[in-house]
Parts: C-alpha cells; sequence; structure tokens
C-alpha cells in the first residue's frame, strides 16, 4: 500500500490538521505494516505560486518548451505521479480567512493540468485519474461544517471530482480557537473517527 500524505498547515508538524495527519497515517501503517509513506509538507517544501512562465510551460508544447520550461512541467508531473502512485491520500486541511492554504493551492494548480489529469468532452470535463480513497483531515478555530461560511468542504469536493477522484471522505476538528475544552473534545472526537474510519 502507498499513502501520499499532504500537510497544508504553515506551523508544519505543529498544526492541528498535521498531528491528526500523523494520527491516520500511525492507524494505516498499524493496519497495513507495509505500507509506504511518501509525505509532502508544503510548509517546508512549498511550491510556487503560478505565474505567466509557469503557466506558459503547461501550454507549450512539448519540443518548443525552453530548459526552464521543461523544468517546471516535470516538476508538475512528479507532483501527479505521487497521486498516481498513491493507494490512499491522507490531506491535512486547515481553514484560513474562510479558504483553503495558498501553497495547497499552489499544488492545485500543478495538478490540474488539461489533457493530462482532466480533459474537456462534449458532456464537459471528465477526470483523467483513477479513483482512489481520500482522507481529509480538516482543521478549523471555529465552526463550519454544514454552513454557508464552509466554502472548504465543497471546494476541495470539487477539485478532487473533477480529476476523477471521488472517494472523498472529511473528519472535522472544529472550534478549536473556542477554548481549550472545545478544543481538546473536538481532536479526541476526530481521533475517534479516524479510528473507527481505518
Amino acid at each position: 500500500m502507498n499513502i501520499l500524505v499532504i500537510k497544508s498547515s504553515v506551523f508544519g508538524d505543529n498544526g492541528n490538521s498535521s498531528a491528526l495527519v500523523n494520527a491516520q497515517v500511525d492507524a494505516l501503517k498499524a493496519k497495513h505494516p507495509q505500507a509506504t509513506v511518501r509525505v509532502r509538507d508544503l510548509s517546508t517544501d512549498p511550491i510556487p505560486h503560478l505565474d505567466g512562465n509557469r503557466v506558459s510551460a503547461f501550454f507549450t508544447s512539448a519540443t518548443q518548451r525552453t530548459d526552464e520550461q521543461q523544468a517546471i512541467d516535470a516538476f508538475s508531473l512528479a507532483l501527479i505521479d505521487e497521486i498516481k502512485a498513491a493507494d490512499h491520500i491522507v490531506l491535512g486541511l486547515p481553514m484560513y480567512n474562510f479558504g483553503i492554504p495558498s501553497q495547497l493551492k499552489s499544488w492545485i494548480d500543478h495538478v490540474a493540468r488539461a489533457g493530462i489529469t482532466f480533459r474537456y468532452t462534449e458532456k464537459g470535463p471528465q477526470g483523467l485519474l483513477e479513483n482512489k480513497p481520500v482522507t481529509v483531515l480538516a482543521a478549523r478555530g471555529g465552526i463550519y461544517a454544514g454552513t454557508s461560511n464552509d466554502t472548504v468542504t465543497p471546494y476541495i469536493k470539487l477539485f478532487f471530482g473533477f480529476i476523477g477522484i471521488t472517494d472523498v471522505e472529511f473528519v472535522f476538528a472544529e472550534g478549536l480557537n473556542m477554548g481549550d475544552d472545545v478544543k481538546e473534545k473536538a481532536l479526541a472526537v476526530a481521533r475517534s473517527e479516524l479510528l473507527a474510519s481505518t
């Protein structure tokens, strides 16, 4: 079993979402002792934000790319290959100012590639990646799940579905900035849900 871990907290392993990710990975490894784990920490190893050069590299034919554009394309394809190689994806997802971390958006922008991870057809977009389970560990300071203020959950579901991955499960730890008692209870409930679903 190959597990791809994506951490997007700006606090690295000190983030609440990262702590939940580590708990999930430990549970998966206990169930699958031979599992291999690939960790991509977007805080300690950030992905460049899109700019004109990077977008141009994606849309320039392979035979006409400059060396710089070839390197940009190869980097993007390496990220996509990590997804393809994974049997299970574990994503740590904090909410910052009602949105996803900008470093996670950069990862998405390098993974969503027309003709590679999705394509447009007469019936609309079609994802090109093989479906696989994704566990999203969503940590929030307030309580947003199931409300109109939760823009993150539908966005992440939309993105993964867009590239062909629809088996996406969320585990929420909310109210983490609403006092120590609320935080500890929320994290404990989230860990219990992880163990039950692993």
